[in-house]
């Protein structure tokens, strides 16, 4: 190790965690009580994040008097729940997200074709009649909204439209 002008830090400073150690290698470590996702190391039955650097601290768990307590109700209930991180969470779009974009975007259309300005979605009777008859109308945004985020893509697509029929 000298000879690459590396040297090994003294003993007694050494951490007694595992530096190059992934979650993965902790579930196939440990077996089916856990489980991993997006770089973090759950448990199965109790639901709960665990530290994957220190071996000890998950077979602490392992041990633990709640984890077998939950582990009998979980394999008692005979359903897997798997806690996701919030950014997969955040990732996942929903049926009602893409109806209500679709919602969005039809309403935006509907403005342009029909030389509608679109404050006038401003208006309190179009928004009390969008939120009482129309499903998901009460989501539709403010027209500034409206115009910043959602008028470009119709424009687009309009534009598109006519490019293409003029060929």
């Amino acid at each position: 190790m000298e000879r690459f002008g590396v040297t090994a830090p003294p003993a007694r400073n050494r951490s007694k965690t595992a530096l190059y150690v992934t979650p993965l290698d902790r579930v196939t470590e440990f077996g089916g009580e856990l489980h991993e996702d997006g770089g973090k190391l759950f448990c199965a039955s109790c639901n709960v994040v665990l530290n994957h650097v220190r071996k000890s601290a998950i077979s602490d768990h392992l041990k633990s008097k709640t984890h077998t307590k939950r582990k009998a109700e979980f394999e008692e209930q005979n359903v897997r729940k798997k806690q996701r991180p919030l950014t997969a969470s955040l990732q996942c779009n929903s049926t009602a997200q893409t109806e209500k974009v679709s919602v969005i975007q039809d309403f935006v259309k509907m403005c342009l074709e029909a030389n509608i300005p679109l404050e006038k979605a401003d208006h309190p009777a179009v928004r009390a009649f969008l939120s009482r008859h129309v499903k998901n109308g009460g989501s539709i945004p403010k027209s500034d909204q409206l115009r910043r985020a959602y008028l470009p893509d119709g424009y687009e697509n309009e534009n598109q439209l006519l490019n293409s029929q003029d060929c």
